[in-house]
């Protein structure tokens, strides 16, 4: 099981740069990508751009309580089946999260983002506590 567990860890690990190609999209949209500066460039995208980008950085904000969460399950040798399941809960949640942000579906997106951010609690928390 705790390789299961390991495994959506890897997943969350790929999704920052899973979400950086529909941003790198959009910079080039936007009269190229600026390898130079790129941060300055995505700060002046609009739309589908700056949703993008905003979505690029919240993969890696969820990935260090996600990393956590996994961290203190393994640790503390409290992998269950319920934890793993609520790992792929928290995978499912963050691609359906990107999706809704890349598609501006803003109300859909909080409630993916609450999903998963709740999963990664609740493993941590199941795993104290067991």
């Amino acid at each position: 099981m705790t390789t299961s567990l390991l495994l959506t860890l890897f997943i969350a690990m790929l999704l920052p740069f899973l979400a950086k190609a529909p941003l790198a999209f959009a910079m080039q949209k936007s009269g190229g990508y600026d390898n130079h500066n790129p941060r300055a460039q995505q700060a002046t995208l609009q739309g589908f751009g700056q949703r993008a980008n905003a979505a690029h950085y919240n993969s890696f904000e969820a990935l260090l309580i996600y990393a956590c969460a996994v961290f203190t399950a393994v640790g503390l040798n409290a992998v269950d089946q319920t934890i793993v399941i609520l790992g792929w809960v928290f995978i499912a949640s963050r691609i359906a999260y990107l999706l809704c942000y890349w598609l501006d579906y803003a109300t859909t997106r909080s409630v993916m983002w609450l999903v998963g951010i709740v999963a990664a609690f609740v493993i941590a928390g199941r795993a104290v506590l067991l």
